[in-house]
This record gives structure tokens, C-alpha cells and sequence, in this order.
């Protein structure tokens, strides 16, 4: 711990904070210094270089030493900043929902590209979550009626906030899975929990601060998108597409199970080239592109 928080410079402050940050085993430390030492002191990126010899008031001193802390401790770092920007939309950020991975990013590409060519698209996102994906494409396809479900009261709160804060339209709706929505739609996507239970047990620390009801999903990860598969075969449109995102141990087999009861399915890549996501049509449709 620094001996005399009030007297160090900016610099000082964000080797110290890497130090604390490494010593506790945090992944990133020299990145999320820098991120608590902008965040906490108010500073743009480029004032770590211009201002990094300015001493550091006592009292935003004491409130960045406890973010470190907090950050050592294991807590998010998006949570600590309060908003990410993802997708192209800024997105609140805390207990209530989900942190939007960067890999769901890829899942909203995904989307906006199966939706290229369609006017007027209709949307559905289920277990939104923060509102991440409903927002990326509504933000992206303002033409989209977009709608999103979440069993989570809190985190269909923090999704409208969410919404708010981009100025975005999007219906969101609390229920199971399609919450008993007819349709048709467009597109269906979802990032739903689908990890398998057994994995609480090795989870990163800050995987505790996420909601349980949004990681796991029974003893193969798949207890929630085999229901919403279901339930998506007859809401879609004749040329509709369901879109997931799944654990990689998991979504070559789903997409098999998809193919044995009638639908079209494949497997698609991350960018770290694993097998993370399922496009699907319902047998009959033309194959999704």
C-alpha cells in the first residue's frame, strides 16, 4: 500500500496500482491500472503523459486507492468504470446483468449480417441481459423492430436504462425465453447462459459478481437453449434465422441436435477461430447466408 497516498504524482500512482493489481493475481494489471487511474482522476488517455508528474489530491487519492482495492479484490473492472462501450452503444454496467463479453460482440456481427438484405426486420433478443444485443442492432438497423426478454426484473431495469441513455426504441418484455411471443421474426438471437453447472466450482473470481441465472444452463450447458429452439421453431418467419452464442464444448453438438429434429444448422467461428456460435433455419427455409 502506498505509505502516503496524498503525496504521489499520477505516474506513481499507476505503477503502484499495477503492483497491487499484479500482486493479487488480476490478469491484466498494467490495463486496468491505466483504466482506474483515467477513471478515478478524471483523466483523458493522453494526461497520463501530460499531467503524469502532478501530484494527486488527498481525497481523489483515497477514492482511487479504493477501486484498486476493489479491482484487487477481484471485482469487474467494467464495474468499477460504470459503462463500457460495446457493439456501438455505451452500456451501463453492474450486478443486475451480465458483463457483455467481447466475443458477443462477434454474435452482434453476426446478426447485422444475417439481417443484410432484409427491410424492416423483425427482431427478437432473448435474455437481453444489459440490452447489449437489442441495442447493437437497433442502434445499427434503425429500420429493425427490435424487441428483448429477460427473466430478471433487475436486469430488464438495467437494460432499460440502457436504452435511455442511447436513445433507442426497443421493446423490452420480462418472461421465459420468447415470454409467449408469437411472432414471426426475422431473427431470433440470443446469448444465453450455457455454461454447464460444474463449472461454478473452477469459475474466475470475477465471474461471482455475474448472475448465476444468466452463466449456467444444467449438466452440458444446455438446459436453456434447447427450450428456446423449441419454442423459436414456430415463431419465426417462413425464411427466419435463430442465432446463438454457446459454450465451444457445446455448440457442434447442439447444432447436430438442431439438424436431427428438422432444422438446417451451422457452426460458426469466433474470432479466436473457436467453434462458438449456431445459425439455424427451420427445414424447408432457405439456408441462412
Amino acid at each position: 500500500m502506498p505509505p502516503e497516498p496524498g503525496f504521489l504524482t499520477v505516474r506513481a500512482w499507476l505503477r503502484e496500482a499495477a503492483r497491487l493489481l499484479r500482486e493479487a493475481g488480476v490478469p491484466s494489471p498494467e490495463a486496468d491500472a491505466r483504466a482506474l487511474v483515467t477513471h478515478g482522476l478524471g483523466l483523458g488517455g493522453a494526461a497520463l503523459l501530460t499531467r503524469g508528474g502532478e501530484v494527486v489530491p488527498e481525497a481523489d487519492a483515497a477514492r482511487l486507492l479504493n477501486l484498486i482495492h476493489r479491482r484487487a479484490a477481484r471485482e469487474p473492472l467494467q464495474h468499477l468504470l460504470g459503462e463500457v462501450e460495446w457493439g456501438g452503444v455505451r452500456l451501463r454496467t453492474d450486478a443486475r446483468a451480465l458483463i457483455p463479453r467481447p466475443e458477443t460482440e462477434w454474435l452482434l456481427h453476426l446478426a447485422l449480417e444475417t439481417l443484410r438484405a432484409a427491410v424492416s426486420p423483425r427482431v427478437l433478443d432473448v435474455g437481453t441481459g444489459t440490452g447489449a444485443l437489442a441495442l447493437g442492432v437497433k442502434a445499427a438497423r434503425p429500420d429493425a423492430t427490435v424487441t428483448a426478454t429477460d427473466l430478471s426484473p433487475d436486469a430488464l431495469d438495467l437494460a432499460r436504462e440502457n436504452a435511455a441513455l442511447n436513445r433507442l426504441e426497443v421493446t423490452f418484455l420480462g418472461g421465459s425465453l420468447l415470454a409467449g411471443l408469437p411472432g414471426p421474426f426475422d431473427l431470433i438471437v440470443s446469448n444465453p447462459p450455457y455454461l454447464p453447472a460444474a463449472d461454478r466450482e473452477g469459475a474466475d473470481p470475477e465471474v461471482r459478481f455475474d448472475p448465476d441465472l444468466a452463466l449456467y444452463a444444467g449438466p452440458d450447458g444446455l438446459d436453456v437453449a434447447r427450450p428456446l429452439a423449441a419454442e423459436a421453431s414456430s415463431a419465426l418467419a417462413p425464411h427466419g434465422v435463430l442465432l446463438l452464442e454457446l459454450d465451444p464444448r457445446n455448440a457442434a453438438p447442439f447444432a447436430a441436435e438442431l439438424r436431427a429434429r428438422g432444422w438446417h444448422a451451422e457452426v460458426l467461428p469466433d474470432l479466436a477461430g473457436r467453434a462458438r456460435f449456431v445459425r439455424a433455419g427451420r427445414a424447408g427455409a432457405r439456408a441462412p447466408v
